[in-house]
């Protein structure tokens, strides 16, 4: 831990005035990614699946809360309401006593901590801060991660929610269908049929809308079509495992932001901390990875998060995952972290965001192919201005970088240049 006049100095370099390249302000390219968003028939069928999901949540108050964070332009950043430079520097100061953020991270990152956790938004500082671009607009990931283009957000979200939903639905049929009471493999009679056997349908639903929400905030556009960088925090990355020697629970900045708009939002325990366990299952030794993820949370969110019910303490006085539903009546927490307090929905939520590991190096390999292309499309790719925002961007907007490596593996350059003649004859590229 930091004494208090090494932590003070820390804090005040992370405060220094940043020059204006150093991401304080919302994204030159954000209205122009919207643009573009909007003409894609891709991005907006999945915006409007998204929204489709989210009418279909039983919870009323869940209901209205996603609806209005995914669809109204003017939705307020709640975490972000009322929070001046002051606060700002207050809420880093705790991240830092908490161990949740690596002094070296934020000293690198562009505009050093304080942008990193608090990336632009409009109206700042105000009692109903808003989204510096459209939700439909968003990439999915760092430039050049997957899903990095505008609106690769709704479509990455769209693959995890039906993934989601499809997961659970494997789970009833192996595992929640009964025959004389006996548990039976039936996929045709997909159901609870089982007393007890609860699946929560509106957090399988509803944590991969929002486990990447903050991501609109995150991942601003620039005049060059490229992206502005993400701070990972939520750990220090040495001694994250419950004080140990061992342990990083450092993530990207988006997931710790995205949490800390649902707990201010009064989301409840079971479902945040589901949206939590995205990047992380709370199993095999990693529920103090969610755990962090929960405090870093928190404290952003300016709440007690034992308080609120989103954690609790073992006999040690370590944060663990509280005992929700009938867990209670086992007395779980125990004295080691080894016992989790462990619902279905955290593991399927988890296992739904691994569209990662494909989509990532698609976009990668089909860039490769994009710059090989360029030239007989009229683009240098090293005009980088021109190529992003008029070839590479609406390329990946309109056609997905998983459509074309699936099209690149069977058919070669020369089916990735029919997809593209298709956009030209658009009049898009």
């Amino acid at each position: 831990m930091f004494k208090s006049c090494g932590l003070a100095a820390v804090i005040l370099s992370f405060a220094i005035p940043f020059s204006s390249s150093q991401q304080i302000q919302p994204g030159a390219g954000n209205a122009k990614a919207i643009a573009l968003a909007q003409k894609s028939p891709e991005v907006q069928s999945a915006y409007n699946f998204l929204l489709s999901q989210a009418r279909q949540l039983k919870n009323a108050r869940l209901r209205t809360q996603t609806l209005d964070a995914l669809s109204n332009p003017q939705t307020c950043i709640t975490h972000r309401a009322g929070v001046d430079v002051n606060k700002k520097n207050e809420i880093l100061q705790q991240l830092m006593i908490a161990g949740l953020i690596n002094p070296a991270d934020g000293t690198a990152f562009p505009g050093g901590a304080l942008a990193g956790v608090f990336p632009p938004v409009l109206d700042e500082g105000s009692k109903c801060p808003h989204l510096p671009q459209a939700f439909f607009s968003a990439p999915g990931s760092v430039y050049g991660g997957h899903h990095s283009y505008p609106g690769g957000l709704p479509v990455h979200e769209s693959n995890n929610d039906i993934s989601d939903q499809n997961l659970a639905e494997q789970y009833r049929s192996v595992y929640g269908n009964s025959f004389f009471g006996l548990p039976v493999v039936s996929p045709e009679q997909v159901g609870n049929s089982t007393p007890g056997f609860v699946i929560d349908q509106d957090i399988i639903v509803g944590a991969p809308l929002w486990h990447d929400w903050a991501k609109s905030i995150v991942f601003q556009w620039n005049a060059d079509g490229s992206e502005f960088p993400e701070l990972n925090f939520g750990g220090n990355g040495t001694t994250d495992n419950f004080g140990g020697t061992t342990g990083d629970s450092r993530t990207g900045g988006h997931h710790v932001m995205s949490v800390a708009e649902t707990m201010k939002r009064g989301f409840p325990p079971a479902f945040v901390i589901a949206q939590a366990s995205a990047h992380s299952a709370p199993t095999s030794g990693s529920e103090y990875k969610v755990v962090n993820w929960l405090r870093a949370a928190a404290i952003v969110a300016q709440i007690d998060p034992v308080q609120a019910g989103y954690l609790t303490t073992d006999k040690q006085g370590n944060f663990r995952l509280p005992a929700l539903r009938k867990l209670g009546d086992v007395d779980l927490p125990g004295a080691t972290p080894t016992q989790v307090n462990l619902l279905t929905e955290y593991t399927l939520h988890n296992l739904s965001d691994a569209d990662f590991s494909y989509s990532g190096p698609a976009v990668t390999e089909v860039e490769i192919a994009l710059r090989q292309l360029a030239p007989q499309f009229g683009y240098d790719p090293t005009d980088v201005s021109r190529y992003n925002n008029s070839f590479r961007n609406p390329a990946f907007s309109f056609l997905t970088a998983e459509r074309l490596q699936i099209i690149l593996g069977n058919s070669g350059l020369q089916g990735v240049k029919a997809q593209l003649n298709k956009l030209r004859a658009l009049g898009v590229i």
